[in-house]
This record gives C-alpha cells, sequence and structure tokens, in this order.
C-alpha cells in the first residue's frame, strides 16, 4: 500500500521532508500518514507498545482530546513538557500538540528524533508573525528589545531577546529597566494584559488566538448569572472585556492549579475546553462549564490541536514521521532566548 506523507504549507516542504523518505510520497494536499489502518486495531495498546520499542515519550498539550491525554507520558503547557522530554533518556520525542510546541522540543533536544502527528496543526499565533515580517516590523524600532510569546515559530524566536510564556510573562517584563523599550510579540491581547498589570508601555505585534479571541462576554455575563458564585477562570490571550470578568487570570497550568486547590465546587473556564478532561480528573465532583464563543457553536476547541488523531499518533509512531527539523545555526539562535527566559525565570514558583 503506498505510504502518503502530505503537507498543506509548502513552507512545511523544506524542513520537513527528510533524506531517507524513499517509501513516502509528498503530496501538497495534506500533512500526515495517509495509510490505511487495519479494523478493529487496538490504538492505545499498539501506541504503547510503540512507545515501548522505540523508547519514545510521548507528550500532550492540555489542549488535547481526552483519549490522546490519557494515553501521553506527560500532559502539560508547551514548555513544561519541552524541558520534561530533554530530561529523559528517550531517543525520540512524540508531540501531540501544534507545530511551534514540536520545534521547541526540538531546540531543547537536538539530539532527540522529534515527531508531529500532523504537520497541520498550526498555531493562529505563530502563523500570524512570519518571521520575515516581523524582521521588518523590528527593524522599525531598533533601540527595543524583543519579548517574544513562546507561542511563535523557531525562525522568529531567533529574532528574539528573550522568550516567555503565559506563567512567567508578567515577571519577565518587570525585570526590563524601565527605559528600555520593548517590543511584545505575537499576542496582543496578552501585551495588552501585561501592559495593563506592569504599567509598561509595549510596542506590540498584531497577532491574536482564534480560540481566545472568539469568547462572548455578553454569553459570559449570562453563564455568571446562571452559575452564581462560580468564579470565572481565564486566560491572558483574551480580550480585555472577557478578562474583565475574571476571577482568576492565569496559565492553563494556572487555571488547572486553582481550580483544583479551590473550595468552591463549579467554575466557568475562559480557555481552550481540552483542559477541562484534566480538570474534571483532578476533581471529579465539582463542575467546569465552557466560557462561549461569540458564534457557532458552544465549543471552545483549538481546530489546529484537534488535527491530532490516535489514527495520526499510531501512524506517527510506526513510521517516525513527519519528523521536526531545522537548520542549526536557526536552533542555536533560538535556544538563546529560551535560555535567557530560563535565568530569568528562577523565582518563579
Amino acid at each position: 500500500m503506498r505510504r502518503i506523507f502530505r503537507c498543506l504549507n509548502p513552507e512545511f516542504h523544506r524542513f520537513h521532508y527528510a533524506p531517507g523518505m524513499t517509501n513516502l510520497v509528498l503530496d501538497p494536499e495534506i500533512g500526515y500518514i495517509d495509510e490505511a489502518i487495519e479494523p478493529g486495531l487496538d490504538l492505545l495498546s499498539e501506541i504503547e507498545r510503540l512507545k515501548r520499542e522505540k523508547n519514545a515519550i510521548l507528550l500532550a498539550h492540555y489542549y488535547q482530546e481526552g483519549a490522546i491525554q490519557d494515553v501521553a507520558d506527560y500532559v502539560g503547557d508547551s514548555l513544561g513538557l519541552s524541558r520534561q522530554a530533554a530530561e529523559t533518556e528517550a531517543d525520540m520525542i512524540v508531540f501531540a500538540g501544534v507545530h511551534f510546541m514540536a520545534e521547541t522540543a526540538k531546540i531543547l533536544s537536538p539530539e532527540k528524533k522529534v515527531i508531529l502527528p500532523d504537520l497541520n496543526a498550526g498555531c493562529s499565533l505563530a502563523d500570524a508573525c512570519p518571521a520575515d515580517e516581523f524582521e521588518a516590523f523590528k527593524a522599525r524600532y531598533p533601540d527595543h528589545i524583543v519579548i517574544s510569546y513562546i507561542n511563535c515559530s523557531a525562525a522568529t524566536k531567533a529574532q528574539s531577546d528573550i522568550i516567555c510564556t503565559s506563567s512567567n510573562a508578567e515577571h519577565i517584563v518587570r525585570q526590563i529597566p524601565d527605559d528600555q523599550p520593548i517590543i511584545f510579540a505575537p499576542d496582543r491581547n496578552l501585551g495588552a494584559y501585561l501592559m495593563r498589570e506592569t504599567g509598561r508601555e509595549m510596542v506590540l505585534w498584531d497577532g491574536v488566538c482564534i480560540v481566545h479571541q472568539t469568547f462572548s462576554e455578553q454569553k459570559l455575563i449570562r453563564l455568571k448569572t446562571r452559575y452564581r458564585g462560580a468564579p470565572v477562570l481565564a486566560h491572558p490571550e483574551c480580550e480585555e472585556a472577557v478578562l474583565r470578568h475574571a476571577d482568576y487570570i492565569g496559565s492553563t497550568s494556572g487555571i488547572r492549579k486553582f481550580a483544583a486547590e479551590s473550595p468552591l465546587d463549579t467554575f466557568i473556564v475562559a480557555t481552550e475546553e481540552g483542559i477541562l478532561h484534566q480538570m474534571r480528573k483532578d476533581s471529579p465532583k465539582k463542575t467546569f462549564v465552557p466560557a462561549p464563543a461569540e458564534e457557532g457553536c458552544a465549543c471552545s476547541q483549538c481546530p489546529h490541536m484537534r488535527l491530532n488523531t490516535l489514527e495520526k499518533l499510531y501512524l506517527c509512531l510506526e513510521h517516525e514521521q513527519p519528523e521536526i527539523t531545522m537548520a542549526e545555526d536557526v536552533r542555536l539562535r533560538a535556544l538563546r532566548p529560551i535560555e535567557r527566559m530560563l535565568e530569568m525565570s528562577r523565582a518563579v514558583v
């Protein structure tokens, strides 16, 4: 049977169609191994078997479907997952997440093979900040230091001075001297939130997360009326109109921790609803209500994250493709701002 490795984005061809893939046929339409799977195959058992045989570690972001989270070795935020993988003796990292996350894993673990079930699992934030356009943008502000949110490509990280996460961003910004102007990219909502919290003016790149951008303030207010007393837990990638109603604003891991430790039993959650799977496992007797979007269905799922499936995950492990690779000079330049972030974040718990 023909094995097909396809990709929507022609930019990926340059980086991911690796030498030696003679048994794969490159097609520009999709970005994963397209091969029939035997009906009735126990995918969960097969994935576990392949992980053992290949000494592979499976990382799943909180925004993956529950079945993928349950078969993963580690579930968490993107940077935390990559750091955990770097500390293991695994030969291969399988990243059930989106493209920039797998790139981050490769940046931190160049000696390990990093694979991603579907190359089309991109990120609206990362995609909204093309490296060439960002380079031109930076040139307009030559005296500015660049702080980039980790949700960006390796090529954009390579043009940054410091990387940050949603949990340490405020801590990072507060360490920059008052007389040092800042560019913050690529999330304008997170950047605006940081400006309000720190009082620092920053030049913001105009990017947003398509999930967090679409939460409805009016529908959220109605939910607060329906679930009186339920705190709203929101990610700082949300717009200010949503954040003003939040009782807690923090990273995905922070939201999970807050709910687990709170004595309350009902919460409204304004972030990608994949996190609810872990929150319900943490606290099965508590109620978690996803905040609604402005239009469309009531769900708040990232369409990019949900491109990964158990079937693609199994085939990815079986064939060890698609693989994430990058030029070594890009990797090293992207590594430096991550290392600077880690140095500046030692005080962050």
